[in-house]
């Protein structure tokens, strides 16, 4: 009983912060979009919208306990695109290294939850 309280929260916990994030990048969505323009990215607004909404139906199944391994795959798979082509911390020198470093490995821990999820 315990193990599935714990399960359910996590779930919840980690579900919902994808929940925010996608939530948050539509309500930024001119700013995300110029943002990743900026970058050189492909129909930016398309791929944005595409990601925010996988972002947001993946993460709410997961935080329901849902079909749980698919929502963690696919939120597996969204976050080691978005890192790989997001936060290229070695591409980058000084502070800005640093926080593209450290966010890349925050996203590292959060595949490891999601893998976690995924399997149990």
């Amino acid at each position: 009983m315990f193990a599935q309280t714990v399960q359910a929260l996590g779930e919840l916990l980690i579900g919902g912060v994808f929940v925010w994030a996608g939530v948050e990048h539509f309500v930024k969505f001119k700013a995300m979009t110029e943002y990743l323009a900026g970058r050189h990215f492909p129909a930016p607004a398309f791929l944005l919208a595409a990601g925010s909404a996988l972002e947001i139906v993946a993460g709410s199944l997961l935080a329901m306990g849902i079909a749980v391994p698919f929502a963690a795959g696919a939120l597996v798979v969204f976050t080691l695109a978005a890192n790989m082509l997001l936060l290229r911390f070695w591409a980058c020198e000084g502070l800005e290294r640093q926080t593209s470093r450290s966010a890349f490995l925050v996203n590292f821990a959060v595949i490891g939850g999601l893998l976690l999820a995924a399997t149990v």
